[in-house]
């Protein structure tokens, strides 16, 4: 089965590149879709009309990242058991940090140009660990601006394929369906190997303490120094 993971921030056209993608590779391939999200979502059933399996797991308290963690081989089983032989995983993007790709699975990165010309820079290994760059809302920027947008793009990861996308028109995503059926198959994602350290998750906020003040500060923390900036 191929496993295809795909990250961005929210907002910038990750279930739109998707739908318009699967539109054309689901009568020749049994595809299961799965959405990670904090809070709520409703893609569901937007997926659900291509008559596809789809399921969504909400992290809610937790890292959507940590969530995904632990629950990689529950949701590859549960793709088998569906007879699929593409595996694809949409992933919330809770912060600039996050690190959602494994080794073997094709990972795609979705940025929206129309956030800053600085985004690429900010979004770290969501960026310089992808396999592939979607790059969405290029057609309402200009010629320059796009080509400093991949070129910053480039500086950080120059191993990415970078592909022009539009969520609503479905643009690109015949060449995205072929990088999809191109990549290996695997038969388990046991032993798989995160390409990023993911973000720590281990101070006192983290398991639910609201107060404000260094006596409550517990597990791995971080002080500004402050001094050396001013």
């Amino acid at each position: 089965m191929k496993v295809i993971i795909v990250a961005g921030a929210p907002a910038v056209g990750k279930t739109s590149i998707l739908y318009n993608t699967i539109k054309i590779l689901k009568d020749n391939n049994n595809i299961s879709i799965v959405k990670m999200d904090c809070l709520k979502s409703n893609d569901e059933k937007i997926y659900k009309k291509l008559g596809i399996p789809v399921v969504t797991g909400l992290s809610n308290n937790l890292c959507p990242d940590h969530f995904l963690a632990t629950n990689f081989i529950h949701i590859f089983n549960w793709a088998q058991k569906n007879h699929s032989n593409i595996l694809i995983i949409e992933t919330a993007g809770l912060c600039n940090r996050c690190a959602p790709f494994i080794d073997s699975s094709l990972n795609i990165c979705v940025v929206d140009t129309l956030s800053s010309i600085k985004s690429p820079e900010k979004l770290g290994p969501m960026v310089s660990t992808a396999d592939i760059i979607l790059i969405s809302k290029s057609d309402l920027i200009s010629q320059g601006e796009k080509e400093v947008f991949i070129y910053k793009l480039l500086a950080i990861n120059p191993k990415a394929k970078i592909i022009e996308v539009n969520g609503i028109t479905g643009f690109g995503r015949e060449r995205l369906a072929k990088e999809f059926v191109a990549f290996k198959s695997v038969d388990s994602i046991n032993n798989s190997i995160l390409k990023h350290s993911m973000p720590c998750a281990t101070c006192s906020y983290c398991v639910g303490e609201k107060r404000i003040g260094l006596k409550y500060h517990q597990g791995i923390t971080s002080t500004m120094d402050l001094c050396s900036n001013s």
